[in-house]
């Protein structure tokens, strides 16, 4: 009693620590569904994400038949999406949080918490669209222009319709080009012709990017060399 006052008086530090001592006493008793619940909320109130997702993931599999089930589920998945870290740190319960989100959009269509769970599932996605964006741009940072090309190619290919393609697009030129521009003689005509190719594709999917501009100056370089080359 005294725990369940604490709850609702919204000391759920408190209330925490007296459930822990009673949840022994509970278990298999009709009561524990209502405890368990109000662990969970009361993680989620105290901002421990980690423990509200886990108690509220392990509510939904344990009463299945509770008439709470598909907020816990959905609390569940807003748990970890809350602690979803910024893009460049390891993104676990970012994954995490995606599964569960998609676990109730299935289960929950008709919810009226739907617009909710599918605007928390984009924002994610664009979370680790740009972590995956900047892991694979990283190589052309270092100069190692043909990892980048590879990576970059594997990140528009895993991520169809991601609002980073058209940097994806043009970083994978800017690689192209300084890796055409200072190849070995045998290797340069094929290197200046596929980056010429890659700016034809840029091109035409954005011709009205704001990265044109560079990329054009890029194009004037390549165009050079290839003149150069031609000549020698």
């Amino acid at each position: 009693n005294l725990a369940i006052k604490k709850y609702e008086a919204k000391e759920y530090s408190k209330a925490i620590r007296l459930f822990e001592i009673v949840t022994p006493h509970y278990r298999g008793k009709p009561q524990m569904e209502r405890i368990q619940f109000m662990v969970a909320q009361s993680n989620f109130n105290e901002k421990s994400y980690a423990l509200s997702g886990y108690y509220f993931d392990r509510f939904t599999k344990n009463y299945p038949k509770s008439s709470k089930k598909e907020e816990a589920s959905f609390l569940s998945a807003y748990s970890y999406k809350l602690s979803s870290p910024v893009y460049s740190l390891d993104q676990t319960d970012t994954y995490e949080a995606l599964d569960k989100l998609q676990e109730f959009i299935n289960r929950y269509p008709e919810s009226e918490r739907m617009e909710r769970a599918n605007a928390m599932v984009q924002e994610l996605r664009i979370k680790t669209e740009k972590k995956g964006f900047e892991n694979a741009k990283q190589f052309n940072t270092i100069r190692d222009y043909k990892a980048a090309m590879k990576a970059l190619d594997n990140f528009i290919a895993d991520n169809p319709g991601t609002s980073f393609r058209e940097a994806a697009l043009f970083v994978q030129f800017s690689a192209a080009s300084t890796l055409a521009i200072n190849s070995v003689a045998y290797k340069k005509e094929d290197r200046l012709k596929d980056a010429k190719s890659k700016f034809k594709n840029f091109e035409r999917l954005y011709p009205d990017s704001t990265h044109m501009k560079d990329a054009q100056k890029l194009l004037k370089d390549i165009e050079k060399e290839i003149l150069t080359f031609a000549s020698n």
